[in-house]
């Protein structure tokens, strides 16, 4: 009975971050299709889209993370993962559990800094709108710091192939900086494409293809995160489809209310950021229960989505105050 409720746990809480950390891709999304003319090009991208998405995407790039954790078990090795129909792979997998989690935390501390301190935000703590006054001072320090302090750690630890920990870690640090430049960029084409509207140079079909790569980018963030709930590649792969299948169809109905949650993106990044340490202190030996990503991920989320309805309460009181 419990090992049942904790895997529909893990599931939920797979879900809830999955879903909150693609709001911004679900906005993107709703925004070039706006600028779209092709119905039948909408309707590709909103049908074989959600395909692409769930099992491409996010069937494959778990899958990717163990292969580039282990290159010895091989890609296809790898794949037999979604299905543990192999003992030795799952053995595997288990063994470079610590090579993930040191790369996967790396990678989730850096995303929580960047938009602690670098991104325009509304205010939900009171502490953000200090930190964000240093912006890039603090963040890049921070940034350099923290490769500089989880290597020495490795080096002073007693763990198994402290290099590979330590190339890990490495890796984490530049995969960061790579997605995060591919999304700058990305957001000055968005920009470019919303402000031409439908009389932009790019066809339609270029148009689903670049929402279909800025996909990619914007699920590294849930794969990854998702590592810290569990490294049972097919429970990952149901909470990340289904979350994902859930956002492409909030898109679709109302996006315009998902901007109303203003805070949801606190929450995501809050979540993103305690993932990020929890993997850490897993590649390094800490045991943290099963049940601590989840439920502190949804408590967090849901913290800051009840106060984005209570603020949409105040406002919409005002507004009808001064009608």
């Amino acid at each position: 009975m419990f090992f049942m409720f904790a895997i529909f746990l893990t599931l939920l809480g797979l879900i809830v971050f999955e879903i909150v950390s693609s709001i911004d891709n679900a906005v993107v999304n709703a925004d070039v299709l706006s600028t779209m003319k092709s119905r039948r090009a909408k309707r590709f991208f909103l049908t074989w889209g959600i395909l692409f998405a769930v099992f491409v995407v996010r069937g494959l790039l778990p899958s990717v993370i163990v292969f580039l954790a282990d290159p010895s078990i091989g890609f296809f090795g790898a794949l037999q993962a979604i299905w543990q129909t192999d003992s030795n792979v799952t053995v595997a997998v288990e063994a470079v559990t610590p090579v993930i989690m040191i790369a996967g935390g790396m990678f989730l501390l850096l995303l929580w800094a960047h938009w602690l301190f670098m991104e325009d935000k509304k205010f939900g703590l009171p502490h953000e709108w200090y930190v964000q006054t240093y912006g890039a001072v603090w963040f890049y320090s921070i940034a350099a710091l923290l490769l500089v302090g989880v290597i020495y750690e490795i080096n002073n630890s007693s763990l198994e192939k402290p290099m590979h920990l330590a190339l890990a870690a490495t890796v984490g640090f530049c995969v960061f900086f790579i997605t995060q430049g591919f999304k700058d960029n990305a957001e000055k084409i968005e920009e470019r494409l919303i402000a031409s509207g439908e009389h932009s140079a790019m066809s339609d079909w270029a148009k689903v293809f670049f929402l279909e790569v800025l996909d990619v980018a914007f699920s590294i963030d849930g794969v990854i995160g998702a590592f810290a709930f569990t490294t049972v590649v097919p429970l990952i792969l149901i909470g990340n489809g289904i979350g994902a299948i859930v956002v492409r169809q909030l898109t679709v109905m109302n996006v315009d209310r998902i901007r109303s949650y203003v805070y949801l993106k606190n929450g995501a990044m809050y979540s993103i950021g305690f993932l990020g340490l929890v993997m850490i202190l897993e590649a390094f030996g800490a045991h943290i229960q099963s049940w601590v990503s989840p439920v502190v991920t949804i408590g967090v989320v849901g913290y800051f989505f009840w106060r984005s309805v209570a603020e949409n309460k105040i406002n919409g009181n005002i507004i009808g105050k001064i009608v």
